[in-house]
């Protein structure tokens, strides 16, 4: 062979190998990300997902990538959404924001392993078998949100004004309308008051509901958790503001955005779990293995801002209690 020759062979083959070494490279397992929420509001809870991957050795852009998926509360989406997920041929589903998108990616596929979190009893909702044993391919984490009802009564009607109202928020589309309507309705028959429940399943629906509070001369306003109800509390704080009602919430979100008071677990470890049950699949184990984790802790919010505004002294005991104090 002549000299020319094989230094260009040679030549050819060094530029090949670079090409060859990445042909060689396993591909980096796919996330779907599938929420009912929108982007601009889950930035922290993505974090925490994030924070859990990297408990199971997993970072974002170096050894897995996550095809996110947002319905923007426009839940007709999450369907089609779940499809196109099932299509890329993910590695793992996660499905945070809403029931439906449980559901959605459940009826997507019965392969593909997915992890969720919701505030429903996911046992009572028929996607587990059990929470220590789920079976099938759906596992994640339950805070339990709809279960606290009676404790956020009881701490209500330490507020809320003698003798008079209560109402209560129910999303009327919820899965768990009927439970938590049933369980309101159980709180405040053991603590003596009378209760309004005010069904919604819009933002104009919650517009009117406060006209009709404030007919039935309401004392104090009890929002049931609920990702919808959630996603409109900017809404729901401001008319609370406006017609100067007790609020009282779920999620700590809407304590901070100026409501008055929120108790419930705290939804960022929820996501953070999602992300190490994510990784721990990735590495191979089975989601129907895996129990469904819920909360130990719950956290109480007091917004005193929003108390001197209502005219409204906090007992001492409820400071003592609160986790956070807003000032």
């Amino acid at each position: 062979m002549k000299r020319r020759e094989f230094i260009t062979l040679i030549g050819g083959a060094a530029a090949a190998w670079p090409l060859a070494a990445r042909a060689q490279q396993p591909t980096m397992p796919v996330i779907g990300f599938l929420s009912g929420r929108s982007s601009g509001e889950s930035g922290y809870l993505v974090a925490a997902f994030n924070d859990g991957l990297r408990e199971a050795a997993f970072v974002v852009g170096q050894n897995v990538v996550i095809e996110f998926r947002w319905a923007d509360g426009k839940y007709d989406r999450l369907p089609g959404q779940a499809a196109d997920l099932v299509r890329l041929q993910v590695s793992v589903i996660i499905t945070v924001g809403a029931v439906q998108a449980i559901r959605a990616a459940k009826a997507a596929t019965s392969t593909i392993p997915i992890v969720f979190v919701t505030g429903d009893d996911p046992v009572t909702l028929g996607l587990v078998a059990s929470l220590n044993r789920p079976g099938g391919n759906l596992t994640g984490a339950s805070p339990v949100n709809q279960a606290l009802e009676a404790k956020r009564f009881e701490i209500l009607h330490e507020l809320a004004p003698k003798g008079t109202a209560i109402a209560v928020l129910v999303n009327s589309n919820s899965p768990s309308a009927e439970t938590q309507t049933n369980d309101a309705e159980a709180a405040a028959r053991t603590l003596g008051r009378q209760l309004h429940v005010l069904r919604v399943a819009n933002a104009a629906d919650i517009d009117g509901a406060f006209t009709i509070l404030v007919q039935r001369e309401a004392g104090a306003l009890m929002i049931s958790g609920d990702p919808f109800l959630n996603s409109r509390r900017e809404q729901i704080v401001a008319l609370a503001t406006r017609y100067k009602i007790p609020d009282f919430y779920s999620a700590r979100e809407a304590a901070v955005a100026g409501g008055l008071i929120s108790y419930g677990p705290n939804f960022a470890d929820s996501y953070h779990q999602a992300g190490v049950y994510a990784g721990r699949i990735l590495k191979g184990e089975k989601p129907g293995d895996l129990p469904v984790v819920q909360p130990t802790k719950f956290e109480l919010v007091i917004n005193l801002k929003t108390a001197k505004a209502l005219g409204l002294e906090i007992p001492p005991k409820l400071l003592a209690l609160a986790d956070e104090v807003i000032e």
